[in-house]
């Protein structure tokens, strides 16, 4: 799947790290090292797999081949189509003052920065950088104020004609001036910061943030300056390739390796590569990564193969083979003598496959990222947050991270946090405001909400479903909805005004909620129940008439009958920062797409979001939940929209959507799966609002103040009816909710503002708009010789570290060393 553009604009939003794959399963080791335990060790969520070793047992001079997705369309990373291919390459040529540590936590890096602190916070925020004497770029200019200005007036948001990605942070700094020197930096900031280690990473030359034209089109291809342990060597899109070498100007730890390329490889072809030597770390899917596992195990103790070609001829039937070969019917000798020599070949190729495979391990570990099931709150059933939360209670979330990580040996704890990962200092599990399993409160949200058994088969009697009769009322559900929200929100907002860290009264009257809720839900629930052996009947004839217009083999997405869906949701506008979570983009998620302005109407959408479209080959018509089980209001049987990718990389995220629609099937709630393409999954249903439910994943980040504002904000109404929703695609928000998240991010007390955080996470949980399932597996394949690579989880890796351990690894195709073999 190609890499699809986002328009240009500005965004509240930093930059994303990676995209996110769908992951399967496979059954490989156990990863080493990691515990859940307390015993001082990091939590397995924040385990690396990297096969450490100190920089004096590594080689000096080999080449290290790298695969990427593709050839990055920019350099620039504060650019609209920035990707992960981005951010892996600029991380070895620019400077990051703050990388991540295994925790997820930012950390100063000396090589840049002496020192970096907040020394005034009244009356405004000024921090001092105080950079290495050391630093350099590579055209021997002292990296110094100049570049922070130029920077700072390209990502303010001030200047049209900078076309960047995201500002956030930069539009609340003031001024910055020289210290003594061009090497001490004072920032002022006009409103406090919480997350300003987060700026001026990476930090570009002067010579390309200084002006527009630069900013906008020469970065994209070629960075001359740079300041990085390598620089850019060449990039060769007919290749498929972008090399970095030393910098010769480096002052900090000269690196291991002579050159480091990158070599675009789609993921469906990484095991080819493998085999071929033609990459020496790639991220694999589970498939790949099984067949890395199995050639570890290719002989027996005999020496026999374990698997593949001749590896089920027992020494009898091998005997027989050579007697018939060798006998007297020279036509059967003739047919033996060609299947015994076809066998070798098929043995001898099989055995060389296993054999390169058998250089390589598979280092895994958990990614910083979690997948998450989406719910539309903007119309439909799902729009009742009763609803929701009937959704949610009907998941067993441990069950579907145990499906995805536990035969990876890898912890399967679902996620308890939407703004944080296990391991880092904002984490905390405010799950409990949303509640566990448990299918008698999912009914009992339900029935309070109005679906019942028998409200599937019951019309009312004055109209038909979908008519004028149910848009009045729909009309006034919305008025009475807004006026309470309202009423709420202003009470939301009293109450954060008078208790800035008041955690515990938040997670109460989320609390006292669900009681009220789900007290009113079971009266109704049990009355509903009494009334289904009545409406069997005239149930099992709806499901009869549904099942004979099924299509076995292909089905047209959107050609249901009039009332089976909702009216289409109005226009709604994307965020262009979405593009900065692209960078699996062939393996999940596409960036959102848009022309001009950040709106996408529903008159724009691609065919594959269009009524009509065709689910690929072999998507079969969904099944209606069992008559006697299904739930349903004025007629309307409940029926949600579950949109998931056809992609071949796509098969672990479609089990566990087959997992929920079974889970949502035991309380009545039918999921109807439509299977559309990858190229259209995000861009023209996630983004635009076209489908009840989905599963797409989110990165976790080192600044949840700022990253997550944009994911949770409250959707805003535009002057022409659409919905500027920023990256919140499930339309879901608070105004309490976006009043937390700016005052965790001016808040420079780390605790003050980790509290505010978790308040927030707690409404997130309470509003049932996302529902975090399983934190993502990372899978690397990686040459057994080399060491400080493989499954970084949080950290930034090293480059200068990087290397091959006592010389190149043997046979290895892809980075002969210098003065190896």
């Amino acid at each position: 799947m190609a890499h699809l553009g986002v328009p240009r604009g500005t965004a509240r939003q930093r930059r994303r790290s990676v995209a996110l794959l769908a992951t399967g399963v496979l059954t490989i080791p156990a990863l080493a090292g990691c515990s859940s335990d307390g015993g001082g060790r990091l939590p397995v969520a924040m385990g690396q797999d990297i096969a450490p070793a100190a920089r004096d047992r590594l080689a000096d001079g080999s080449t290290l081949t790298w695969a990427i997705d593709a050839v990055p369309a920019t350099l620039n990373a504060f650019q609209a189509d920035a990707d992960g291919a981005t951010t892996r390459i600029t991380g070895a040529l620019l400077p990051t003052l703050f990388p991540l540590d295994e925790r997820g936590e930012p950390r100063l890096d000396p090589d840049y920065l002496e020192s970096a602190k907040v020394i005034e916070r009244e009356p405004k925020q000024v921090v001092l950088y105080k950079l290495n004497q050391r630093a350099v770029w590579s055209d021997g200019r002292e990296i110094g104020a100049p570049d922070f200005v130029a920077q700072w007036r390209a990502l303010s948001g001030k200047d049209s004609a900078f076309w960047t990605a995201r500002n956030a942070g930069y539009e609340r700094i003031e001024k910055i001036e020289r210290g003594k020197d061009d090497l001490q930096v004072r920032v002022t900031f006009s409103k406090p910061y919480a997350d300003w280690r987060g700026l001026f990473s990476p930090l570009y030359p002067k010579e390309v943030t200084g002006a527009a034209g630069t900013f906008n089109d020469g970065a994209r291809t070629t960075l001359k300056n740079t300041a990085g342990p390598f620089r850019l060597g060449s990039v060769d899109k007919d290749k498929g390739t972008v090399t970095l070498v030393r910098d010769p100007r480096w002052w900090g730890d000269r690196p291991k390796l002579e050159s480091l390329v990158f070599r675009a490889v789609k993921p469906e072809d990484r095991a080819d590569a493998l085999t071929e030597g033609s990459v020496d770390v790639a991220d694999v899917d589970p498939a790949a990564a099984h067949s890395v596992a199995q050639a570890a195990r290719y002989r027996t103790g005999n020496g026999q193969p374990a698997h593949g070609p001749g590896a089920d001829i027992t020494p009898a039937a091998a005997l027989r083979s050579w007697a018939v070969a060798h006998g007297s019917d020279e036509k059967a000798a003739e047919a033996a003598q060609k299947a015994r020599a076809e066998n070798r070949e098929a043995v001898a190729a099989y055995a060389a496959e296993q054999k390169a495979l058998n250089r390589f391990a598979v280092r895994k570990s958990l990614e910083p990222a979690y997948t998450q099931l989406a719910l539309n709150g903007e119309t439909g059933p799902l729009s009742d947050e009763r609803v929701r939360r009937a959704v949610a209670r009907a998941l067993d979330r441990q069950e579907l991270a145990d499906a995805v990580l536990k035969p990876l040996g890898l912890a399967a704890k679902p996620p308890g946090s939407h703004l944080a990962l296990a391991g880092q200092p904002v984490y905390k599990d405010a799950s409990g405001a949303l509640g566990d399993q448990d299918a008698k409160e999912a009914r009992a949200l339900l029935a309070d909400a109005g679906w019942t058994t028998g409200g599937a088969v019951q019309k009312p009697g004055d109209t038909k479903a979908g008519s004028e009769a149910d848009k009045k009322t729909d009309k006034k559900t919305d008025k009475k909805t807004d006026k309470k929200t309202d009423e709420k929100t202003d009470g939301d907002a009293e109450d954060a005004g008078k208790k800035p860290a008041d955690e515990a009264t938040g997670e109460a009257a989320d609390q006292d909620k669900d009681e009220t809720a789900d007290k009113a839900g079971k009266d109704t629930g049990a009355t509903a129940d009494k009334a289904a052996d009545k409406d069997a009947r005239a149930a099992d004839k709806d499901e009869k008439d549904d099942k004979a217009s099924r299509d076995e083999g292909l089905y047209i997405v959107g050609d249901e009958k009039p009332g089976d869906r909702d009216p289409a949701p109005r226009a709604l506008a994307t965020a262009p920062a979405a593009a900065a979570q692209s960078a699996a983009v062939l393996r999940q998620v596409a960036a959102v797409t848009g022309e001009g302005a950040t709106r996408v109407g529903t008159q724009d959408k691609q065919p594959g979001g269009a009524p009509g479209a065709y689910a690929p080959q072999g998507t079969a018509a969904p099944a209606p939940a069992p008559a006697s089980n299904r739930l349903g209001k004025d007629g309307k049987p409940l029926t949600l929209r579950f949109v998931l990718p056809s992609g071949p990389g796509s098969q672990s995220l479609r089990g566990v959507g087959e997992k929920i629609v079974a889970m949502l099937d035991a309380v009545g709630i039918g999921a109807q799966i439509t299977k559309v393409s990858d190229e259209s999954y995000f861009k023209d249903h996630i983004a635009s609002g076209d489908y009840d439910m989905a599963l797409y994943s989110w990165p976790g980040t080192a600044y949840p103040a700022t990253d997550g504002r944009p994911v949770f904000a409250k959707p805003e109404a535009a002057t022409d009816g659409s919905l500027l929703v920023e990256q919140n695609y499930t339309r879901i928000g608070s105004d309490h909710i976006d009043q937390l998240f700016d005052r965790a991010v001016s808040e420079l007390d780390a605790k003050t503002s980790g509290d505010l955080l978790k308040q927030a996470d707690a409404r997130i949980w309470a509003a049932a708009g996302s529902i975090p399932l399983y934190q993502r597996p990372q899978l690397v394949a990686v040459d057994k010789k080399l060491r400080n690579v493989g499954a970084f989880g949080f950290a930034s890796p090293r480059y200068q570290d990087i290397g091959f351990l006592g010389g190149q690894a043997a046979g290895s195709t892809a980075s002969p060393a210098k003065g190896t073999k």
